[in-house]
């Protein structure tokens, strides 16, 4: 059995004219994803493996949900995430290596809530920051397609990990 972690990067910042794929952290994202870090490592759901969008609002996510966590790893970037659909993470979470039992993809809507829909039958809402815990019944990342499907176990918002 795999965990899948699924967090849409935290809320960026339109203030300045910059490409979108360069779009900074605002500050309220900047406090949302320390919190999601902490709550990940409070709830023992440290991942084993990062993978993460190479847009700038992605991977300053990433990097403080991994400080907070306690994750010691590496960040493991991919254009492959950028405004990807459900079938580009799949092609991506294959690749992971199989000793990593849990693992935690940061990326962008409408991807990240079609694959959530895909893996779990459920549609919900990804608002900023939120992230879903998908417990999938496969033995290695190989194996997810597009016919696995997973039961999801907690979504979690900002709202709901700034409580804790």
């Amino acid at each position: 059995m795999k965990t899948l972690l699924i967090l849409r990067h935290a809320k960026s910042s339109w203030k300045h004219p910059v490409a979108d794929h360069d779009r900074p952290l605002n500050d309220r994202g900047r406090s949302d994803a320390p919190r999601v870090g902490k709550v990940l490592r409070e709830a023992d759901l440290v991942p084993d493996w990062i993978v993460c969008s190479t847009a700038l609002r992605a991977r300053k996510t990433a990097e403080e949900v991994a400080k907070h966590s306690g994750y010691s790893g590496k960040v493991e970037l991919t254009r492959d995430l950028y405004l990807a659909g459900p079938e580009r993470y799949r092609s991506v979470l294959r690749a992971a290596p199989n000793e990593y039992d849990r693992v935690l993809v940061v990326g962008h809507n409408p991807g990240l809530e079609m694959l959530l829909t895909d893996l779990t039958g459920i549609r919900d809402a990804l608002p900023t920051a939120a992230f879903a815990q998908v417990r999938l019944e496969i033995a290695r990342w190989r194996d997810l397609d597009g016919n696995t499907r997973g039961s999801l176990v907690e979504l979690w918002r900002p709202r709901s990990a700034a409580d804790n």
